[in-house]
């Protein structure tokens, strides 16, 4: 049997969407850099982008616009590629770090910080530990003393994700007015105070190289649980090797932007209705695709009301409801 590796027109297929992604990630963040409260036009882009320009424009694209355009893009990446390694590990399309609560459990740990009055980077590190408490809990919770399944797992995150949700109200209902705006605008998932977007890029570049050598073995696992273990897979390692890459990988995307919904259900899923279910193809084209999206909705949200500025979870939001209930529909 010929190997599909070695078949050229195999991995021109593979190729070929990756291309495109490639370059649609590539103009959504021309966009992004040339529409705002100031567009700017694409000639005079290009030539800020390689030295010249006006000094007003340098200085909206090169130190506003770009360092926000990039941090948007890894954070998109990050949480759509830990929704197609949750969505494998889980084997149903409505796993995502949203709903198994990781979301959750770095908001409650993020709006605790801000409400004790630290300092930023505290706030992401605070963010960072929650995300890791809410996966050993929900992992831990969903082992318990009998098997693991996937949907055991499933339905522990959902009602851990229930509970973070009513603890979150609480820490808004007692905190003080001045806050509020804050701690809201971070719950809702807002890039303004990104920070330095290389971190996140770089962890995303990371967790993409460890995964796609992965990608046979995924593969496997996606078809169940025995016939990879028949097949010599490891599968109790692997799994815990997913379940806490995509937490990490999770914490650092909460971290970065805060607590932004639905971008790791939709992208994946779409994915693999329109390319197939092969995790070598997968897992690029979700970070490709999930960075676009985000760098996309982050646009719109800075434009949409310019001036002012919506929230960009308000956006992914806006689009992941309707996906949830179509996904919902379509697996009755």
């Amino acid at each position: 049997m010929t190997d599909a590796r070695a078949t050229p027109s195999v991995l021109g297929a593979r190729l070929e969407p990756l291309a495109w992604l490639l370059l649609a990630a590539l103009l959504a963040q021309g966009v992004a850099l040339a529409l705002g409260s100031v567009s700017i036009a694409p000639d005079e882009l290009f030539q800020v982008l390689t030295g010249g320009g006006e000094a007003l424009h340098r200085t909206l694209v090169l130190e506003l616009r770009l360092p926000r355009s990039l941090a948007a893009f890894g954070t998109g990446a990050l949480l759509a590629l830990a929704g197609a390694l949750m969505q494998v590990l889980l084997r149903n399309p409505l796993a995502d770090p949203y709903v198994l609560g990781l979301s959750g459990g770095a908001s409650v740990a993020a709006l605790a910080a801000m409400l004790a009055g630290l300092g930023t980077a505290l706030v992401g590190g605070a963010a960072f530990a929650g995300a890791l408490a809410s996966t050993l809990m929900v992992f831990g919770l969903a082992h318990g003393t009998g098997s693991w399944t996937p949907t055991r797992m499933l339905l522990t995150g959902v009602v851990m994700a229930s509970g973070w949700g009513a603890v979150i109200t609480f820490l808004l209902a007692v905190s003080p007015v001045e806050r509020l705006p804050g701690m809201l605008y971070w719950l809702m998932g807002d890039l303004a105070y990104a920070g330095s977007p290389w971190p996140v890029l770089a962890v995303a570049a990371v967790a993409l190289a460890a995964m796609v050598p992965l990608g046979r073995t995924l593969n496997v696992l996606a078809r169940g649980g025995l016939q990879a273990a028949a097949l010599g897979v490891a599968v109790r390692p692997l799994e815990w090797t997913l379940y806490l890459l995509a937490s990490l990988i999770t914490a650092v995307a909460v971290t970065t932007a805060g607590s932004v919904g639905f971008v790791g259900l939709m992208v994946p899923h779409m994915l693999r209705l329109r390319l197939g279910n092969d995790q070598r193809l997968i897992l690029p084209a979700s970070l490709l695709a999930g960075g676009t999206l985000l760098t996309l909705a982050d646009t719109l949200a800075r434009t949409l009301i310019a001036p002012q500025q919506l929230p960009v979870g308000v956006i992914t939001a806006l689009l992941g409801v309707p996906t949830f209930l179509y996904l919902l529909h379509r697996s009755r």
